[in-house]
């Protein structure tokens, strides 16, 4: 079963609605008070009713070719928005959108799982009702795997306070839940009275102003202080914070691979990605050679911590995140992350006086186009660095896509999306919906391998009936190139089918496509699609199966040892 949450809460009531609301109408008023305006689904007979009541809603509602997709896309949307919804039907639809929920778990994105489920009077002695697998409890179990909290809104006088209580969990924890409506309960009008109460979590303001003495204590002794942002900064939005934090002492920063772009790349400050021993060795030497580290809101994942290369200093680290922090070896229960930066701003630190050596940054691009040269990774990099502005959102699914783009340099506040510690394959053309819906006016390059594209990329059907304009580029080695780096051998079970890619456009009816083999046609192809902001551009990228990243060829040379 789902738990409440144990958190301290100081309450605050805000004003009833003047008329009377039915269970699925005070759902929907509720997600859109936390900012959730669009939402991915498929319906189905099980959810129908709450659907009709989403359509006349001012929630605009997005379907999807598949369940698991919805999701991917209801993830990229939280990731930007800051809160996301899916919805589908009962199993098949809830069973089939796990993958994407699990993911938005251990990735820290707040993703409302709506699902309909069979009415209550439906489920007396037991039917064999379609879409049911064991019993009517089965999803809702599954579920409580997968998600941070969830509800069966079975009950007309708790669903009102037990939707308030899941929506809040999402919101502070920035992690899934799920919601759980029976079809007759739709349009309940609870007989009771509600007042909705904005809770705030309990902080221990003695165990926050003495871990900010301690760490304190430890800057001002620091040489060589530094800081490695990791994702919940972005999460939690707290990039001005830390930036603010970092200018006024002069302290360097570093973001870990899930965290890429929390610290606008080309800023002063920044170094580049901490990777451990995958990453580019002058960033890996000048974290681990800093005498005070302040890991803040990073995961300790094996990706982010280069595959446990990573020689952190427990003596000389202080890991905060939004459920901990640790000072060397010293816990504090109850500071919030949030909390702890901005008492840190405050305080009077010694100024830093280290130097960003300019050649431990990752070098700037002097890309200079050789035309009949046979495109590569790195050099298709090269190239999109080179178009990289304010506008431009990347996405980049897992394998080489991912550990290439590593090297991509974003600018100023943009987003770079990627299942960077979940790692699950076909993310990125779902996500580019989600990205595209909840930033309209960006531009998305989404960078896919073909092995991702062909599971998901039936989604493009979906961006191009709103008539989205990203430019997805398929990186065609006709296998999974990240496995044969891993496990090298001719192995049968990394190869796929060649697909012409391009023509999916034809199937689709819509987009502009692109065949590259050379720098030449990439260099044509990418200034054709950015001069042209009303179409898709899906851009076929034929590779040689041997090419990779250094950062590829880093991480297999790492994990072939353990494989």
């Amino acid at each position: 079963m789902f738990s409440s949450s144990t958190v301290v809460k100081n309450y605050q009531t805000s004003s009833c609605p003047t008329e009377p609301l039915s269970i699925g109408e005070y759902l929907i008023e509720r997600l859109q008070d936390y900012g959730i305006a669009d939402l991915f689904g498929i319906p189905g007979d099980y959810i129908l009713s709450f659907y009709s009541l989403l359509e006349d809603s001012e929630i605009n509602v997005i379907g999807c070719t598949r369940e698991d997709n919805a999701g991917f896309a209801a993830d990229a949307y939280a990731r930007i928005n800051g809160m996301g919804a899916v919805c589908v039907t009962y199993c098949v639809g809830g069973l089939s959108v796990c993958n994407s929920i699990a993911g938005a778990f251990a990735e820290k994105s707040p993703v409302v799982l709506l699902t309909g489920s069979p009415g209550l009077k439906e489920r007396l002695n037991n039917p064999l009702l379609h879409h049911k697998v064991r019993d009517f409890r089965t999803q809702v179990d599954v579920f409580d795997k997968l998600c941070i909290t969830g509800t069966e809104l079975v009950d007309p006088a708790t669903a009102f306070d037990e939707i308030d209580r899941v929506l809040e969990m999402a919101y502070r924890y920035k992690r899934p839940v799920y919601i759980d409506i029976p079809r007759d309960m739709v349009n309940v009008v609870p007989h009771t009275t509600h007042h909705y109460r904005l809770t705030h979590p309990l902080t221990d303001e003695r165990a926050l102003q003495e871990a900010c003495n301690e760490i304190t204590a430890l800057l001002n002794h620091a040489m060589n202080p530094m800081i490695v942002a990791g994702v919940e900064i972005h999460r939690f939005g707290l990039q001005d914070d830390l930036i603010h934090f970092a200018e006024k002492n002069n302290i360097p920063m570093a973001s870990t691979l899930l965290g890429k772009s929390v610290i606008r790349e080309n800023h002063p400050l920044y170094v580049g990605l901490y990777e451990g021993a995958i990453g580019r060795e002058e960033v890996t030497d000048y974290v681990e050679h800093s005498d005070c580290i302040l890991m803040l809101g990073t995961f300790m994942t094996d990706l982010n911590l280069g595959i446990y290369t990573a020689n952190l200093d427990a003596r000389k680290c202080i890991y905060a995140t939004s459920e901990t922090l640790k000072i060397h070896h010293h816990h504090y229960e109850n500071v919030p992350l949030d909390e702890l930066l901005q008492v840190l701003v405050l305080r009077n630190i010694k100024t830093s006086t280290r130097f960003v050596d300019p050649t431990v940054r990752e070098p700037v691009s002097q890309y200079i186009i050789d035309y009949s040269a046979r495109i590569t990774v790195r050099r298709m990099i090269d190239r999109i660095n080179q178009s990289l502005d304010e506008e431009t959102i990347v996405i980049a699914d897992i394998g080489d896509s991912l550990f290439a783009s590593t090297r991509l340099q974003t600018q100023g506040r943009t987003e770079f999306l990627s299942p960077a510690y979940y790692t699950s394959m076909g993310f990125s053309v779902p996500a580019t919906l989600g990205a595209q819906t909840a930033m309209p006016g960006h531009r998305v390059i989404t960078i896919c391998g073909d092995g991702a594209f062909q599971m998901t990329c039936l989604e493009l059907s979906t961006i191009v009936r709103l008539g989205y304009n990203p430019i997805v580029i398929v990186l065609d080695n006709a296998g999974y190139g990240t496995e044969r780096a891993l496990h090298p051998g001719d192995w049968d079970y990394n190869e796929i089918h060649r697909w012409a890619y391009g023509d999916l456009t034809k199937v689709i009816g819509a987009g502009v496509a692109h065949r590259v083999i050379t720098e030449e046609d990439f260099d044509k192809a990418l200034k054709s699609a950015l001069a042209d902001d009303n179409n898709l551009h899906l851009m076929h990228v034929e590779l040689d199966r041997r090419d990779a990243s250094e950062t590829l060829t880093r991480l297999a040379d790492r994990m072939s040892r353990v494989i």
